[in-house]
């Protein structure tokens, strides 16, 4: 089993951030051949899911997200916490905090347009963590 962090930095506002290739390039250096994993994100205002990872794609999600959960509509988290982001808890709670994947032949197993991203809905920047483990096996020595 391998256990692992990704950090990043994100300006928040429903921000994507594509994941991909850094999970991938620990997988690399991990050694993981094959195996099942999952990525978490710490925190009730960030999300993880899978995407075609190009604007037009990346803006119909904020923008249909932002339709189910608008920022500025009145909230009882911001009445009770006056930080302005019930809107951010709301999205995050939809997508999800988590995402299984799989690793065949050392890669990551997705579709061709397929990538992993992370969604910041926060009203702010913040720095953000996403932990990694994996079951597997590794790559012969």
């Amino acid at each position: 089993m391998w256990s692992g962090s990704l950090a990043l930095r994100t300006e928040g506002r429903g921000a994507v951030a594509d994941l991909t290739d850094r999970l991938e390039a620990w997988l690399s250096a991990e050694g993981v051949e094959e195996g099942q994993g999952t990525l978490f994100v710490p925190g009730s205002t960030a999300a993880l899911t899978s995407l075609e990872y190009e604007p037009g794609v990346v803006r119909d999600l904020q923008e249909c997200l932002e339709r189910l959960a608008p920022a500025g509509s009145p909230y009882h988290h911001d009445r009770a916490w006056g930080d302005g982001n019930g809107y951010a808890h709301l999205r995050a709670a939809l997508v999800g905090p988590s995402l299984a994947f799989l690793v065949r032949n050392g890669r990551l197993l997705r579709g061709t347009w397929q990538q992993v991203v992370l969604c910041d809905f926060d009203n702010r920047p913040r720095s953000r963590s996403v932990e990694v483990q994996v079951i597997g096996r590794a790559g012969a020595p």
